[in-house]
């Protein structure tokens, strides 16, 4: 929301709305949601850790696949992208269960569930999708009903035009009014996950389910395929986990219990302009 002008005595801090209650509800369903995708999901990928681009994709060339190697007695895991290979013994391509090295794509403990099951991963993957698609319908609703798409994400030209002037690149963050808005780069990266990423993502999955191929065939068509479609998967679930990761840096840098606060309560404490 837009800050508000507040005025206080030198030192008093201010608690002005910040986060809508609808941005708020959305935003922690979301939370939950995408990590339990984001684990059901490499459950699924350890099925078949490899990825291809086409509609014929004979899965003999993978642009990127996760695997293990044995040399003599010993087992190494190694990720293949690209011509490029490099040893990921103990996190991908070869991973320990019970002590002892096996070929895993991803290991136990980023997976859901921890132990081998295409089935149960499954479950636990279309049922969060279904919430995450039906969560993002009503914050997309709710944020053109009350504006806060129009008025406070989506980047104007002037973002646009002053986004390397944006002090958030510099890691410098404001505690007056100014920091109850959004700046240039939260603008531009919000809107890309929001419009872009986050509904490729949703599309993709559609691709990759035979039962709605019957419903929607043209998607096939859109992205080249299933194979296709689930490399444009994996890449946008990567850039998801990027974004977050950035997003919690710029929390913890930024006043992390004011900010964490703000998106529970929908109020920020701000230091407002002093009275002259």
């Amino acid at each position: 929301m837009a800050a508000e002008a507040v005025v206080a005595p030198p030192g008093a801090k201010v608690m002005v709305k910040r986060h809508r209650l609808s941005v708020r509800i959305t935003h922690w369903i979301n939370v939950i949601a995408l990590a339990l995708l984001l684990v059901s999901g490499l459950q699924i990928f350890n099925a078949h850790p490899a990825l291809y681009w086409g509609k014929a994709a004979s899965f003999a060339n993978p642009w990127l696949s996760m695997t293990a190697e044995r040399y003599g007695d010993k087992t190494f895991g190694t990720t293949f992208v690209g011509g490029l290979s490099f040893n990921t013994t103990g996190v991908l391509g070869a991973s320990k269960e019970q002590g002892v090295l096996v070929e895993r794509g991803f290991p136990a403990w980023a997976t859901l569930p921890p132990y081998r099951s295409l089935t149960i991963g499954r479950r636990w993957h279309f049922f969060f999708a279904w919430v995450f698609a039906v969560n993002g319908l009503i914050y997309l609703a709710t944020g053109l009903i009350n504006r806060h798409l129009t008025r406070e994400v989506l980047p104007r030209p002037k973002d646009l035009a002053t986004v390397f002037k944006d002090p958030h690149l510099r890691l410098k963050f404001s505690k007056g009014p100014d920091s109850a808005r959004y700046h240039q780069t939260q603008r531009i990266a919000y809107a890309t996950m929001v419009f872009i990423v986050l509904p490729l993502v949703a599309l993709t999955g559609m691709t990759m389910s035979p039962g709605l191929n019957a419903a929607f065939p043209f998607l096939l068509d859109i992205f080249g395929g299933r194979q296709s479609a689930r490399s444009i998967h994996f890449i946008c679930a990567n850039l998801i986990v990027a974004f977050v990761l950035i997003h919690l840096l710029m929390v913890l840098l930024s006043e992390p219990i004011n900010q964490i606060r703000a998106m529970i309560t929908g109020k920020l404490a701000i230091q407002p302009e002093t009275a002259p």
